[in-house]
């Protein structure tokens, strides 16, 4: 009897032993994995700087084409963002100032009034070659004194760097100095992107889906978008990473998103939310890339859409310890 009972002591002390060296085990791959992960997930050094300290875009006029990297430093007190529009040959920020931005004007400042019809119908204003400019990614909205890496393919032309957050009493940034002409050359950068961790695909069926579980630490999203279309506010998809507060309300931000409404994208945004990047419009069958470290905590995905939620374009997600 005590053979038996001192038999079942050891096994069950080799039974503990085991399990407590399988889970150290299973919890040295874990480490070794985020390890690995957080090794392998690094800024690239071959980037464009762009620095904003107020309304204006501070970089280089003239850059190669094909893939680059855009580190862009939000050095001041608001949320902003960049894109890259190709301009239709002949066409540049002149045209933009005197064709493009009192057309928009008119157009806020008759919705900011309660007067939506006319100040759509406003938008008939403007110019032909409007429908010809091709928006070509940047950033996803980037909060104050935070930094958003992104990696885009630009074909050689020319382009407006643009922000149209608008200010606290409805004027788009654009006509406060953020429209900075860059001239893409037809030299190849040479750079190839990099290697996502996460691949988001965004479609007019499904909004966004991404392809696996979000974890802390630092990330590369790939951002495909499989198809495109414009919405009622005219904008097309997006993909805009958001921290989400515990006193954040969803709702708010969803209607904070739409330019068109009289209190969307404008400042501020939205209690409890920090915006942390992304990769803004570009045409169907192309991909961007962004870089976030995140910690844990409750995040999303947005677009900048009229009912983002029920077209998919809405995606909560939280990110655990």
């Amino acid at each position: 009897m005590k053979s038996i009972s001192l038999h079942l002591f050891l096994l069950s002390i080799s039974i503990a032993v085991f399990s407590s060296c399988k889970s150290d085990k299973k919890a040295e791959q874990f480490e070794e994995a985020a390890s690995a992960l957080e090794e392998g997930v690094k800024e690239p050094s071959n980037v464009i700087d762009i620095i904003t300290r107020s309304m204006e875009f501070q970089s280089v006029d003239t850059i190669t084409s094909g893939w680059n990297t855009f580190k862009y430093q939000n050095l001041s007190n608001e949320t902003h963002f960049f894109l890259m529009d190709k301009y239709p040959e002949g066409k540049n920020v002149t045209h933009t100032l005197e064709e493009v931005a009192p057309v928009f004007e008119e157009g806020m400042k008759l919705i900011n009034e309660g007067k939506s019809e006319e100040g759509f119908a406003a938008f008939g204003k403007l110019p032909k070659w409007f429908g010809d400019i091709v928006f070509s990614g940047g950033s996803g909205l980037i909060g104050p004194k935070n930094t958003a890496v992104t990696t885009i393919h630009l074909e050689p032309g020319y382009y407006i760097m643009e922000c149209y957050v608008k200010m606290p009493n409805g004027m788009f940034h654009t006509s406060m100095g953020m429209a900075k002409p860059i001239i893409v050359t037809t030299e190849d950068s040479g750079n190839t992107p990099p290697e996502p961790t996460i691949n988001i695909t965004v479609s007019n069926e499904n909004g966004i889906v991404y392809d696996k579980a979000i974890t802390k630490g630092k990330h590369v999203f790939s951002v495909f978008y499989k198809e495109q279309k414009h919405h009622e506010n005219f904008m097309q998809h997006d993909v805009n990473l958001v921290r989400l507060e515990a006193n954040a309300s969803v709702e708010e931000l969803e209607k904070w998103m739409d330019w068109s409404d009289p209190k969307g994208l404008i400042t501020p945004v939205p209690q409890g939310t920090t915006f942390l990047g992304g990769v803004n419009d570009m045409p169907a069958g192309r991909t961007g890339y962004f870089y976030a470290d995140l910690n844990p905590g409750r995040y999303a995905f947005i677009s900048e859409v009229p009912n983002s939620r029920i077209k998919g374009l809405l995606k909560e997600f939280e990110v655990k310890d």
